[in-house]
């Protein structure tokens, strides 16, 4: 069997398609690939989404759509109004609601013969083959390292196929990871990303931000691929990541091989700990050099000589800053080119939107001597929420 070759259906089909059921798929069943025995297997089958977020919301609506019978949703967020610009399964008045529950109501909309099954919770290394067991694939709209390699092990010690995406500014990717694929082709997580990257090195969504509609054309590519898994038909994603550049409007494979010095999964492990979204050294800094909002605030009233250091990038400045503060993005003061703007004669207080950033930015000033440097706990974030609420956040 060759590597890009079909694989068998994940899933038997059902006994049969009601009369309405019939009418409803009548698109699908028309096609020769799919037809009557693809939608069985579709109406059968148990997918659980991790996550119903940016991935996770045109995926559900489409799995939804489909005729996917059984459906589960793995989240414990709440609806913000930021993620409207690309959650596209949640509306205005969701604002403040839990998202499975504002996920469920959309999907029932559209289907409401699916079984949606809501898992309020956060995914964990305790409950995570458990849960992977009750369902025949998974489907990974993650937006962190921890929580995919968590997925991809937990994925393999249940023995499951996933479907896996990521999107970032304006590129997306996907694949498919099955380790106990049939003919010797498993491939998973750890074959692409032997290892985290460096704490700090990958910024999240939240702090480089992602074009909204880039959810939808990289969410679809995901379901197309839940698909051919559930059915059996076409050439699946597995052993192949898909590349796509939203900008350039290309999409490209490029073929994967399993990692010869991959060792075998046994166990699942503390994956904070393992990817540490914070470095050590980071955290030493930060760890005796950290100053609260209301601390910042009462150092400024008291008119303290405070040099404030934004280390955000300048299209975060545009947003909202701190008044007084200063712009030296962070990657300047790593590579040291911006040290000699520092003042030595004050106290330095840096900030970034959350407080990852500025903690790098805090053991490099460590590293070269700026010995009473602090920074702010929760960033530009927490001052907008705990002393100027006029401030907007994003």
């Amino acid at each position: 069997m060759s590597s890009t070759e079909s694989l068998p259906p994940l899933v038997e089909p059902a006994a049969e398609l009601t009369k309405d059921e019939v009418a409803r798929y009548s698109r699908h069943l028309i096609i020769p690939d799919l037809g009557v025995d693809g939608q069985k297997r579709l109406k059968n089958a148990k997918v659980l989404v991790i996550g119903a977020g940016g991935l996770g919301s045109p995926a559900l609506l489409y799995l939804a759509a489909a005729g996917v019978g059984t459906l589960g949703i793995v989240e414990f967020d709440e609806v913000d109004a930021s993620n409207l610009q690309r959650q596209i399964i949640h509306g205005e008045s969701d604002i403040g609601r839990p998202k499975a529950d504002s996920a469920r109501d959309s999907i029932l909309e559209i289907n409401s013969g699916i079984d949606v099954r809501l898992h309020k919770i956060r995914l964990e290394p305790e409950n995570a083959v458990e849960l992977f067991a009750e369902y025949d694939l998974i489907v990974d709209g993650t937006d962190n390292f921890a929580t995919r390699y968590l997925v991809n092990d937990a994925a393999v010690l249940a023995h499951k196929p996933y479907v896996w995406g990521s999107i970032y500014r304006f590129e997306g990717q996907v694949s498919v990871f099955w380790e106990d694929a049939p003919n010797g082709r498993g491939l998973n997580y750890r074959d692409l990303y032997p290892e985290a990257p460096p704490p700090g090195m990958v910024p999240s969504c939240a702090e480089g931000g992602v074009l909204g509609v880039l959810c939808a054309s990289i969410g679809s590519v995901m379901v197309t691929e839940a698909i051919k898994l559930i059915t059996g038909i076409g050439e699946p994603l597995l052993g192949r990541l898909m590349v796509y550049d939203a900008l350039d409007m290309n999409y490209r494979t490029i073929k994967l091989r399993r990692d010869p010095e991959r060792q075998p999964i046994t166990e699942l492990i503390d994956y904070e700990a393992f990817c540490g979204v914070v470095s050590e050294e980071g955290q030493a800094a930060a760890a005796d050099s950290t100053v609260t909002a209301r601390e910042l605030k009462d150092l400024l009233d008291a008119g303290k000589e405070i040099e404030l250091i934004d280390v955000r990038e300048p299209v975060e400045w545009d947003i909202v800053h701190i008044e007084g503060a200063k712009l030296i993005p962070k990657d300047r003061i790593l590579s040291g080119e911006a040290l000699s703007e520092l003042p030595q004669n004050r106290p330095i207080v840096l900030h970034c939107k959350t407080g990852v950033r500025s903690a790098e930015a805090l053991a490099a000033l460590k590293r070269a001597g700026f010995s009473d440097a602090t920074h702010l706990q929760g960033g530009v974030i927490a001052w907008a929420r705990q002393i100027d609420p006029s401030l907007p956040v994003y």
